[in-house]
């Protein structure tokens, strides 16, 4: 019985995407520069015995299986290889409880991030982890990459709420770790080394995720400053005088320019760097008021606070255009991840400009500079063969700036395909033969998205 046949039997015929032009759309990613495959097969299964089905005939017949979730990754991980089972999981995408006393929340992977945010909000209660593209991207997603966002600086990373979950291993097991509870420390913490594995220890069909009380409605202030460096002395001065913001980002002065190109947003042409701070404490304007003086002290132009939410989404309206604003410079964008100490921030900006102009290619850079996660946009033309070629050796070059200054070469896109030689630099001989001999355990045949992390 060939692969079709088998996976016909334990599955219904709409869960079964055999069209190559269908499945073909099903192949990659939003990642540049990564290679993907041919699938065999596109399954989507609504169950998670569906996903047990799937894994068991990919065991016997040793056909890869690549899990996706809503596609929107930015390294390759959910790319498909050759003559593989294109596992998605979008149709799982319920939410199964809601638990205000315990402040929990159980989903499938497929629900989307912003879909859950509102529905917890509901009960008064706040999911935190707000990648990007919130609106499109899902939970599954979110724990294989172990997702950040603009929040991370004061609430953390998906990681750190992630309380348990169901996972389908790679023959069909199903495997329950961690727990309901608020603490719970028995045994290995398996849970957290399926979160940032990519899909390659097992597939996730359940999730238990810790909830907070929703916080106050959020300020913004935002600084200009006339120089990246007196905008990181200002991070780091906020930082140092333990203020905790809700949100502190940072544009340099190729963004604001992409920005101020495509909205007209009236951003001075003199702007080097642009700070937004917000807190969303009981008393946010005192609290912007001392982040303001502080830019101020660090060599702030003009700092200018929000007084309501409706003006602080009009200052955060910026943030929100930089990535759709440098899409615009050039045809191609390579959007890189590397996080460096806050102390190394002024460094990694300014390294990065000085690859820009070594490599002569457009490079905007945002970051989370509360988390010292910056998020450099080499912008390219992929039509011009030098020009990608060098848009590609400046993205390997930030890469090894961030590991020169003690930082690492993702904080929150993930491995992929993109970054795995990168990998293998940063997490030296010993700890890649652990790592390896780990994805042996879970994975002995090697058939979970083969090709990725390592």
């Amino acid at each position: 019985m060939d692969l079709i046949a088998r996976l016909r039997a334990g599955l219904p015929g709409e869960a079964i995407l055999t069209d190559p032009d269908v499945t073909g759309s099903y192949a990659n990613d939003m990642a540049s520069f990564c290679e993907a495959g041919t699938p065999a097969v596109v399954v989507l299964p609504r169950t998670v015995e569906q996903v047990q089905h799937v894994m068991r005939t990919a065991t016997e017949l040793r056909v890869p299986v690549v899990p996706q979730g809503a596609r929107t990754g930015l390294s390759g991980a959910a790319n498909a290889s050759d003559g593989c089972i294109v596992l998605s999981l979008v149709k799982m995408d319920r939410i199964i409880e809601i638990n205000p006393v315990d402040r929990i929340a159980v989903v499938e992977p497929g629900v989307v991030n912003a879909v859950l945010s509102r529905a917890v909000n509901e009960h008064g209660l706040y999911y935190p982890p707000d990648p990007s593209s919130w609106e499109q991207c899902s939970i599954g997603g979110n724990i294989g990459t172990a997702s950040g966002g603009l929040c991370c600086v004061k609430y953390g990373v998906t990681a750190e709420y992630v309380l348990g979950l169901d996972v389908v291993l790679a023959d069909g097991r199903l495997l329950s770790c961690g727990r309901r509870t608020a603490k719970g420390v028995a045994g290995y913490d398996l849970t957290r080394l399926f979160v940032g594995s990519e899909g390659s220890l097992g597939i996730v069909v359940r999730a238990v995720l810790a909830l907070r009380p929703e916080p106050p409605q959020q300020l913004v202030l935002a600084a200009e400053f006339p120089s990246t460096a007196a905008a990181c002395e200002a991070v780091c001065e906020v930082m140092a005088r333990g203020h905790a913001p809700s949100l502190l980002e940072l544009m340099d002065r190729t963004s604001v320019r992409a920005v101020n190109a495509m909205a007209q947003m009236g951003l001075p042409d003199t702007t080097e760097a642009l700070l937004l701070a917000a807190f969303d404490t009981p008393d946010p304007a005192a609290d912007l008021a001392a982040v303001g003086a502080l830019c101020t002290a660090a060599g702030a132009t003009q700092v200018v606070p929000a007084e309501t939410a409706a003006e602080s989404d009009l200052l955060l309206q910026a943030r929100r255009l930089t990535l759709t604003a440098l899409e615009r410079v050039k045809s191609a964008t390579m959007i890189d991840d590397v996080c460096v100490p806050r102390s190394r921030l002024a460094e990694m900006l300014d390294g990065t400009a000085a690859i820009a102009d070594k490599y002569d290619l457009t490079i905007g850079v945002v970051a989370h500079a509360g988390d010292g996660n910056t998020h450099p946009t080499v912008c390219f033309d992929a039509d011009d063969p030098d020009e990608s070629r060098r848009a590609r050796e400046s993205f390997d070059a930030i890469m090894a700036l961030g590991l020169r200054l003690g930082g690492t070469i993702t904080g929150e896109h993930g491995v992929g395909v993109l970054k795995k030689e990168w990998l293998a630099r940063e997490l030296g001989p010993v700890g890649l033969e652990l790592q390896r001999g780990i994805k042996d355990v879970f994975d002995p045949l090697g058939i979970l998205n083969p090709g990725k992390l390592f």
